[in-house]
């Protein structure tokens, strides 16, 4: 009789693959084989020695979320009678006053994404956790829902818990092939021995990218040297323990201790204290040389400690628990932990080979919420957690540009995640480790302009161009100090001003430019899309690409080119692999991005500088219309697009005839005040024109403000059921509004909270609330910031925020925090 469930095969059995098959066979999925080479449940890899410290705030909302979720399966977990979790707390400290202004920033993070945190003094942490030095300490974070796992035994319980629903664990399997068939996996080969699956999970940690060469698939991941020690006996914790103990406590009363300005975790073990530590050199290890670690090391995962490394890292923790003076290292090792170029889990079905998942690059700290979501979105569809929807897309596996797999980029960038793991990092400092990796056709044109870049999809971008400092406009704007300053310049809010009072020119190049062509074009878009895009040929379409929910996967444009060939543009590889998902035969899908450039030009003077450049009719061509002409001898496609709310075109030519398109156009549009402009000025434009959306495929299009994107009425589409469904009942609980703070200089960057403003107390337009309190009693928090931008031309600070639909109404009064400071804010539907 045929299975009703697919066949699963995880490869790994530490605690995510044990959590994972927890998951899913919790979910109805029977036919679960685990396999691991090393033994049950101390496998050998990183969940085998790890210190089982847990800390849940992280700079990205889902990481966080995913993290909440580990530690509320894990204290509810028991084995030997006690919790897999103890909620000891976290307290992050401060040791310069860019440190505290961080902490304030997480404590902002924490309170978007739902978790319970507060900012202490330095007295508070020092009461908190006596063993700290408080004249060393500015201040802290505790996070008391943070705590120490005991990560084998969380597997171990997982595990049996699958088991007792009918999953297999094999240990001692070494798998020496991934089976394919055509473009989808069909088992896994252990030697002689053969698992059929349809769905493999790749769950091995630091033997990851070996899992993908069998597979024939890239996991950009590096297996990196972290040092931890444990002390010999101190008699300070005997002390306290005994003080517990005469008080009927039971759980030591220290918290978890992050330190990092120095890159330490400090936790008890006992009557010891464990001391973990990144500080050091990098130490890569190669993954063929896991299965040998070399003398004094018990397990794959390890290698000899050495103490000259940790010498530093040591002194660091002296500095601020001077108990330690008199201490020693007892005992230490060098653990090898899995880590990618961006430090971010590797997750989801890899889009080269179908049935093939990865959970790779995962700490404990996320181990279950991950879990969780990866079975949710196997039986689902989509990704969720505690029945709410997840966006996993900055955690996808294929979130890389292919040119970002190579090897030694691969090796430079973990390396620098290593490194700055606890940096204080700014949201626009760009990446400062193998570049560049891609440029456009347009970037020797860029250099010359002496063009300040960032990286953006791995593709170097302008940020604003050197060459505009002469701009007068540069004078109209008010400068910056410290946090706001950085990776900013007034030249860039010049462009924008430009831009809007005569012309600007932008590369386009890296977004992504698809071609799909066929009898069953058409037809496939109908069904991929929400327009309709079975229009005239040189109809341009503003549409997305929904989830099977309703979620918003991504936006994108639409042109007919001919009766059988549409070109799309869309963000990123997210769009591109949205697209191929639903490719059928009779339909070429073709990212044509490298073989192509594209400038944008917009402003009131456009139709002035393409003035005899361009044949009549084109120049008469109506807004969202295309055509195929020569702009000044060069072959372009352009897209009459008011992406920023201004007169404009999108022009698309070969790579080839890049240059030669610039210089027409920096020619022609020089005697109108025509200026090269940059992607902050781009992004503050669209802002300004209330379309930078940045929808979510947690939220559908009615909420992102994106409904008539939607055409209902065209016939079936993905996604179109659960759009019905949400608009029958009454539409979205959230709804994305723009939002303009009352201090125009203010400058957000996305993840902040928002709180609602109570109606009883009169509150001053002075941007912090309170006549100028610093800090509030919080409230509920009722929304988040997304993106931000400066309002050059309006003179405004802007945001995007999702909040409650009864409070999403032009005019509604809210609250914004920001390093502690409680800014006010106003909603609003006409920015300019």
């Amino acid at each position: 009789m045929a299975t009703t469930t697919p066949r699963i095969v995880i490869i790994g059995a530490g605690v995510v693959g044990c959590a994972l098959a927890d998951e899913l066979t919790a979910r109805g999925h029977r036919d679960v084989t685990v396999l691991d080479k090393g033994g049950l449940f101390r496998t050998g890899g990183s969940t085998s020695h790890d210190p089982g410290t847990v800390f849940q705030v992280a700079p990205d909302r889902t990481v966080t979320r995913l993290a909440a979720a580990t530690v509320a399966k894990y204290a509810a977990l028991r084995a030997q009678g006690s919790p897999c979790l103890r909620r000891a707390g976290g307290l992050e400290v401060a040791t310069t006053p860019e440190r505290l202004a961080d902490l304030q920033r997480r404590n902002g993070w924490a309170a978007a994404a739902g978790v319970e945190a507060r900012m202490l003094e330095p007295g508070e942490c020092a009461t908190l956790h006596p063993l700290l030095d408080k004249e060393r300490v500015l201040g802290g974070l505790h996070v008391p829902g943070d705590g120490i796992a005991r990560p084998v035994d969380a597997a171990r319980e997982q595990a049996r818990a699958a088991i007792h629903r009918g999953a297999v664990f094999l240990q001692g399997r070494t798998v020496t092939a991934v089976e394919r068939r055509g473009d989808r996996v069909t088992g896994v080969r252990c030697g002689d021995e053969r698992f059929a699956a349809d769905v493999v999970f790749s769950c091995t940690g630091m033997w990851a990218p070996l899992v993908g060469t069998l597979a024939g698939v890239d996991i950009p991941l590096v297996p990196m040297v972290h040092q931890y020690a444990r002390t010999n006996p101190l008699r300070a914790l005997e002390t306290i323990h005994a003080l517990e103990s005469a008080s009927g406590r039971r759980d030591p009363v220290l918290p978890v201790l992050r330190h990092p300005d120095a890159a330490l975790h400090v936790r008890p073990h006992g009557h010891r204290l464990g001391i973990g530590a990144h500080g050091h050199r990098p130490m890569p290890v190669a993954p063929r040389e896991l299965d040998d670690p070399g003398p004094g090391a018990v397990m794959p995962a390890e290698r000899r400690f050495t103490p000259d490394d940790f010498e530093p890292s040591w002194a660091a923790a002296a500095a601020l628990l001077p108990v330690l003076g008199d201490a020693k290292v007892e005992e230490g090792v060098n653990g090898v932990l899995p880590v990618t170029p961006d430090g971010l889990p590797l997750l989801g079905e890899h889009p080269d080979l179908a049935g093939f998942w990865t959970a790779e690059g995962v700490r404990l700290t996320h181990s279950a919420g991950i879990a969780e979501a990866l079975a949710e979105w196997l039986t689902t569809g989509r990704p969720m957690l505690g029945g709410e929807p997840v966006d996993l897309s900055r955690l996808h596996v294929d979130r890389f540009d292919p040119a970002e797999l190579a090897p030694p980029v691969v090796l430079a960038r973990a390396v620098r995640a290593f490194e700055q793991a606890d940096d204080v990092r700014h949201p626009l400092d760009p990446p400062d480790a193998a570049r560049p990796v891609r440029t456009t056709p347009l970037h020797s044109r860029q250099v010359e302009l002496r063009a300040v870049f960032t990286e953006s999809g791995s593709v170097e971008r302008p940020m604003w161009f050197g060459a505009n400092a002469w701009l007068p406009e540069v004078c109209e704007l008010t400068p910056r100090r410290g946090w706001a300053a950085r990776n900013w310049s007034p030249i860039a809010g010049a462009e924008a001003l430009v831009t809007r009072r005569a012309a600007g020119m932008f590369d386009l190049s890296p977004l992504r430019r698809v071609e799909i062509t066929g009898p069953g074009a058409a037809e496939l878009l109908q069904r991929s899309v929400t327009g309709d895009v079975d229009g005239p040929v040189g109809q341009v379409l503003p549409t997305l690409v929904l989830d099977a929910a309703g979620g918003v996967l991504t936006e994108l444009t639409v042109t007919r080119l001919a009766d059988r060939r549409f070109l799309a543009v869309v963000p990123d590889r997210r769009g591109v692999a949205a697209l191929r998902r639903w490719g059928r035969a009779g339909v070429s899908v073709t990212d044509v991005t490298e073989a192509t450039a594209a400038i944008g030009l917009w402003g009131p003077r456009v139709p002035a500088i393409l003035d005899g450049l361009v044949p009549g009719e084109v120049a008469r061509l109506g807004p969202l219309r295309a055509a195929a002409f020569r702009l000044g001898g060069v072959p372009v496609t352009g897209l009459r697009s008011p992406a920023i709310g201004e007169e404009g075109w999108e022009l698309i030519c070969s790579a080839a005839d890049a240059e030669r398109l610039w210089d027409v156009l920096h020619a022609a549009g020089a005697p109108h005040g025509l200026v090269a402009a940059g992607g902050h000025a781009l992004d503050a434009l669209r802002m300004e024109a209330g379309l930078q959306a940045a929808p979510s495929a947690e939220q559908g299009p009615d909420a992102a403000g994106l409904g008539d994107a939607v055409a209902m009425g065209k016939g079936p589409f993905v996604g179109r059921a659960a759009v019905h469904a949400s608009r029958a009942a009454g539409g979205p609980a959230q709804r994305l509004v723009t939002l303009v703070l009352d201090d125009a200089g203010s400058v957000l960057h996305g993840g902040e909270p928002v709180y609602d403003l109570p109606a009883p107390r009169r509150y001053s337009r002075d941007p912090v609330l309170l006549d100028g309190a610093p800090d509030l009693s919080r409230g509920p928090v009722i929304g988040r910031i997304t993106v931000a931008a400066t309002g050059y031309t309006t003179g405004t600070s802007l945001a995007r925020a999702w909040l409650p639909a009864e409070r999403a109404d032009p005019g509604t009064r809210v609250s914004v925090e920001l390093f502690g400071r409680r800014l006010t804010a106003e909603v609003t539907d006409r920015v300019r």
